[in-house]
């Protein structure tokens, strides 16, 4: 899992939202966005994290950038845990983590021009004299495809690509070693898609970028992304590399995602069934969190919770049909 490379480890990571009650707001229970996820990305690589919408993806990202604060766990960037530096060094450190943000028509201020949104971060951090500012927004400009004269440019005049790469942008001006992409190409047409993508792919080779690239398209993530992570319900239940998890999927819920894409195949049969799977409760089961969906649930899934065990190498799952005690009980 790239344990010498690693430019960012996540360590038990936990955000919890409190539910509320009555006039004085009594706390009655949590809402665990994100449980106790552990996880790695080596420098220069592109992790993959899928699931369905609402399953954690995105409030995993603002807790590793520090938009959301951390309720337990570590989140560690460069061999420095952000929980415990110092405010001075944690602005020091975040000038070398960026995001692309989902909606590119929201994220960006309609009454600031294009020159002033991708400087921000070149003011805020107060990098750069007026001049030299100007000169790497119109070079950052012409990176990512937009042309220097739209510099004064408001946002309303662009296209939902060129907002994007507005954005792109924003995120590169501070010349980052980590990028979130949080869904960066939901709002765009398929057309358009593939050239933000592949706008992503050089940049990530020229600038030797790492990214944690959010999405809910598998198609998307399986052309990007090195290692792919499937979330569900704020745990990782299955981290594989990409070949491994779209040829090899393991666990009940990653095949379910696989085999319910539409398939344009002519010569598949008709009436050939997609997996179904129940709906999810409210209340969440207190061992196996798949259990209530899931076909092949066994009776040690009320009774037993699963770790993520590697069942090969570089290959995990969070299931108790592949954990050492189940596989030797079944020997």
């Amino acid at each position: 899992m790239y344990q010498d490379l690693s430019l960012l480890k996540i360590i038990g990571l936990k955000k919890y939202y409190p539910i509320t009650q009555g006039l004085f707001r009594r706390e009655i229970g949590n809402v665990k966005a994100v449980d106790g996820v552990d996880l790695e990305i080596g420098r220069g690589e592109t992790l993959g994290l899928v699931g369905e919408s609402g399953c954690g993806k995105s409030t995993l990202g603002r807790v590793v950038l520090g938009l959301e604060p951390v309720t337990e766990g570590s989140v560690i960037f460069d061999g420095q845990d952000l929980s415990s530096v110092s405010h001075e060094k944690l602005n020091q450190l975040r000038r070398r983590m960026q995001i692309i943000f989902q909606d590119p028509y929201s994220s960006l201020n309609p009454r600031q021009t294009v020159g002033r949104i991708i400087g921000e971060g070149l003011i805020i951090h107060k990098i750069e004299t007026s001049a030299e500012q100007k000169n790497t927004i119109r070079q950052i400009m012409e990176v990512v495809g937009l042309r220097p004269e739209q510099i004064n440019r408001y946002p309303h005049e662009f296209s939902g690509g060129q907002r994007q790469r507005i954005g792109i942008a924003r995120a590169l001006a501070l010349h980052p070693e980590l990028v979130i992409c949080d869904e960066p190409l939901s709002a765009l047409d398929v057309s358009i898609q593939a050239q933000v993508i592949n706008l992503l792919k050089d940049l990530q080779k020229e600038f030797n970028l790492t990214y944690l690239f959010i999405s809910h398209d598998l198609s998307v993530v399986r052309h990007i992304s090195d290692r792919v992570a499937v979330m569900y319900l704020g745990q990782i239940v299955e981290l594989a590399g990409t070949v491994e998890l779209f040829g090899n999927p393991r666990h009940p819920y990653t095949r379910a995602l696989l085999e319910s894409v539409p398939v344009l195949d002519p010569n598949r049969p008709k009436k050939q069934r997609r997996p179904v799977m129940a709906s999810s409760g409210t209340i969440l089961p207190e061992f196996c969190i798949f259990k209530p969906r899931c076909s092949q649930s066994e009776p040690e899934c009320e009774k037993l919770s699963p770790k993520l065990e590697q069942i090969s190498p570089g290959h995990w799952v969070k299931c108790l049909a592949y954990s050492p005690v189940n596989q030797q009980i079944s020997e």
